[in-house]
């Protein structure tokens, strides 16, 4: 494969991964996480050959040695998108984890607040203050 080639191949693939990634955001901007479970494979597979052939670059700079202009100015756009997506991606992912996370321990603590605190008595006969919460809710996730 020409330095040519390789460029094109690598261009087209970060354009492809960038596309599923604004998809994806876009998603997550409308509150519609659920939308974006279909493509979840495809957007694994295209990151993981991403890496790959990054990594392949990285390792061999060779592969896009001699490479016209064009090809290169080509391949340094789409990787500045590529890196603005992401980083607008990840915004929207960790603000749909976080709203996730509120709602996982807001309903936790609804359920230990709704169960019957059966804590029997302990000493002087008052009874034991227990927290059913450990069983519902794992405070660290």
């Amino acid at each position: 494969m020409t330095p040519a080639e390789h460029a094109s191949h690598l261009t087209a693939l970060t354009e492809r991964l960038t596309e599923r990634l604004a998809e994806e955001t876009r998603c997550f901007e409308a509150r519609r996480p659920q939308d974006v479970a279909a493509g979840v494979a495809e957007t694994q597979d295209l990151a993981n050959l991403y890496r790959r052939e990054t990594a392949r670059v990285k390792a061999d700079r060779r592969l896009l040695e001699g490479l016209p202009t064009a090809e290169r100015d080509a391949l340094i756009a789409a990787t500045q998108a590529f890196e603005a997506v992401l980083s607008r991606h990840n915004r929207a992912l960790e603000a749909a984890k976080t709203i996730t996370e509120g709602l996982v321990q807001t309903i936790a603590q609804e359920v230990a607040a709704a169960r019957a605190q059966g804590a029997g008595y302990g000493a002087g006969g008052r009874a034991a203050a227990t927290d059913g919460r450990a069983v519902t809710l794992n405070r660290t996730a």
